[in-house]
């Protein structure tokens, strides 16, 4: 049996030890063996429309910029002059020709070069000939369908065989739109995101992503108000399949009471609202057909994409990306994601709509919060304690959306790279005391 993820079939057993969500050694090895190795958002392509546009970034435990050079290019740049070590971009987003250290003053342009330093007589002529005093850019950035990435692994694989299956949800979340000649802009993030930490370790949020079991009774309130304005009854509610999609990422997709601003109306919305889902719909149906036009317009969508990206394509599409400063802390940031040539009303029922389940305030999120925070206290127990069941549907043959195929489709990958890295490391250390 494993050490930290025990799994039998036959017995329709699936444990994970909750040393895993404690202990700071295994954080250190998650460090290492996913957070330096694997795929990890960045932002949309839509962020950076413009030449010199550019976001602060916290990715994998990095300060990145992330950036659209005068020259078209978007890149990921290492936020720290070379001189010193202080971050050379302060401000959060922006528009800029020039990154300027508030240290010493040396001054990059938008594509990392060194272009200024205060009384250069103190350095030698061929200074930088090398490029060696530039910002330095992180070698490994790939896009899918608007969603850019960073890989801190120069051997990645490439990002399109990483995500693998996975592909095929996000397709769904970006054909909602019409393209036009920028493919990468039929959708787009609204600003500005969201931020807060949660006192919890950064598993249990993405578990809590893709549970839907915990839907009726965390969330109750919510499906008793979308009831009075024409949701469904609660025998129709969150009726789907959950679904292992390989390399660690996982999906829930099914049907809800809620409504969805791509092809979902209810009395709610308002009058308006309806003709332009119903005119959405007659050009998903048009483009794709009838059954891929029905599968985006209807059916929810609950994407994680391993390690640390939450797609909920729901009664609004957020993006929501996490990373553990402890075992017991992370710090979460999240997006929304619409169809970029919305009419202005509908946006604001769209984002009304956002805010009220997904919101800092709404009836999802401090909800969620408070249950992992929940659970993380309830780990205090962990010596006689050690074990998180995880084993529900795996008596079908067919896994439900309530069931927790999605979560044990992450453990089987978290448990291969950190006991791999782990047995490496302790086989290193066995060589040396030798």
């Amino acid at each position: 049996m494993g050490k930290y993820v025990q799994e039998d079939q036959e017995k329709c057993i699936f444990r994970v030890n909750r040393k895993s969500f404690t202990d700071q050694g295994i954080l250190e090895l998650e460090r290492e063996a996913i957070f330096s190795k694997c795929w990890l958002f960045i932002g949309h392509e839509s962020e950076l429309r413009n030449n010199g546009d550019f976001h602060r970034r916290k990715v994998g435990g990095r300060n990145l910029i992330f950036t659209r050079g005068s020259d078209g290019v978007i890149r990921a740049l290492y936020n720290t002059c070379p001189h010193r070590g202080a971050l050379v971009c302060r401000e959060g987003h922006g528009n800029t020709k020039v990154f300027r250290c508030f240290y010493h003053a040396w001054s990059f342009n938008n594509q990392g070069d060194l272009v200024g330093m205060p009384d250069k007589a103190g350095f030698p002529e061929d200074h930088n000939c090398d490029g060696s005093k530039n910002l330095v850019e992180v070698k490994r950035l790939e896009s899918y369908r608007g969603f850019v990435f960073v890989n801190f692994d120069d051997n990645a694989i490439s990002l399109e065989d990483y995500l693998g299956n996975a592909k095929e949800y996000i397709d769904l979340v970006a054909d909602q739109a019409e393209a036009g000649a920028h493919p990468e802009m039929g959708m787009e993030v609204l600003m500005d995101p969201q931020e807060y930490s949660v006192r919890a370790n950064w598993k249990l949020l993405g578990e809590n992503s893709v549970d839907l079991y915990h839907g009726m009774p965390t969330h109750k309130t919510y499906f008793d108000i979308v009831a009075t304005r024409g949701g469904l009854a609660d025998k129709d509610n969150l009726i789907g399949v959950g679904r292992d999609l390989g390399n660690g990422h996982a999906v829930m997709e099914y049907t809800s009471a809620w409504p969805r601003p791509v092809g979902k109306w209810i009395p709610g919305y308002g009058e308006e609202a309806k003709g332009i889902i119903e005119k959405n719909i007659e050009r998903l149906t048009e483009k794709f057909g009838e059954e891929r036009a029905e599968r985006i317009a209807k059916k929810n969508r609950n994407i994680w994409i391993f390690p640390n990206l939450i797609i909920n394509d729901i009664m609004a599409i957020t993006i929501r990306t996490f990373y553990p400063t402890a075992p017991n802390y992370i710090e979460v940031t999240g997006y929304a994601l619409a169809a970029a040539e919305e009419n202005e009303n509908f946006r604001q029922v769209r984002n009304d709509s956002f805010l009220e389940f997904l919101g800092p305030g709404g009836f999802a999120t401090p909800d969620d919060n408070e249950a992992l925070e929940l659970c993380q206290e309830g780990f205090l127990n962990n010596k006689e304690v050690e074990w998180n069941d995880i084993s529900r549907g795996m008596n079908r043959e067919v896994p439900q959306a309530t069931d927790e195929a999605q979560m044990r489709a992450f453990w089987r990958e978290w448990n291969d790279r950190v006991t791999f890295l782990e047995a490496k490391k302790e086989e290193e250390a066995g060589r040396v005391e030798v």
